[in-house]
């Protein structure tokens, strides 16, 4: 499969102000995402996508293709993932470049490696399945046959559609959640059906001990704590 790796990243960001150009542990947080898909060996490309004239500089500085200035209105708040793909694909396609897949990668999970990317992409190829997610296992706690709903009487129902509620802990089936570290989908799947998912999707199980989400800053805080470890380990 020939797979385009996209790079998402706008100039605005409420949770954490200009998060993608902020420095973490001396590096803009875009620049790890960047390294990591410039390093993987099964991308075909990689192209960095923004409406951020300053982002794209940096981007282009960091060895990155980028092939175009994406639309202010797909870099609103409410703009869709899914539309900024589409973007990227048609815009490519217009200057003869077509893709059999597209890898997502996007910069609020800097400890993304090119070896897990490349393992990730490996298994998509090997599923045939629509799309592959990167995934963590949901704690046990927050099980969905453990998450109640409330209904139309204002009384606790099981998430699920479960009748009773299962008693033992090691009886509950495993529940997974998305890391938003790797998306990959086939082209085909974008285009024609709107969707990063498709009708089936297979999962590769991420490293929990790695794992952060950069929204707010209290994530920021944990992704530098999680740096300090990192730069500890390395010296030990």
């Amino acid at each position: 499969m020939k797979i385009l790796g996209i790079i998402p990243a706008r100039g605005g960001s409420k949770g954490v102000p200009y998060k993608n150009k902020k420095n973490l542990a001396g590096k803009p947080l875009m620049q790890y995402t960047i390294e990591a898909a410039l390093k993987s060996k099964l991308l075909d490309d990689v192209i960095f996508s923004s409406e951020d004239k300053t982002l794209m500089e940096m981007a282009k500085a960091m060895g990155v293709h980028v092939p175009f200035v994406r639309p202010s209105e797909l870099a609103t708040d409410t703009a869709g993932t899914i539309e900024v793909v589409k973007h990227s694909l048609k815009a490519l396609s217009k200057i003869g470049k077509h893709y059999d897949a597209v890898c997502l990668l996007q910069v609020t999970n800097p400890f993304r490696t090119s070896a897990f990317i490349d393992e990730a992409i490996l298994e998509f190829t090997k599923s045939k399945k629509d799309s592959l997610v990167s995934v963590l296992k949901v704690p046990h706690q927050f099980n969905p046959h453990w998450v109640f709903e409330v209904n139309e009487n204002g009384c606790l129902k099981i998430a699920t559609g479960d009748e009773q509620i299962i008693k033992r802990r090691q009886e509950l089936p495993v529940a997974y959640y998305r890391d938003g570290s790797i998306y990959l989908v086939k082209t085909s799947v974008v285009l024609n059906q709107d969707s990063l998912y498709g009708e089936t999707t297979a999962f590769i199980e991420a490293n929990p001990e790695w794992h952060v989400n950069i929204d707010t800053m209290e994530d920021w805080s944990k992704a530098e704590d999680l740096m300090k470890r990192k730069q500890s380990h390395s010296k030990s």
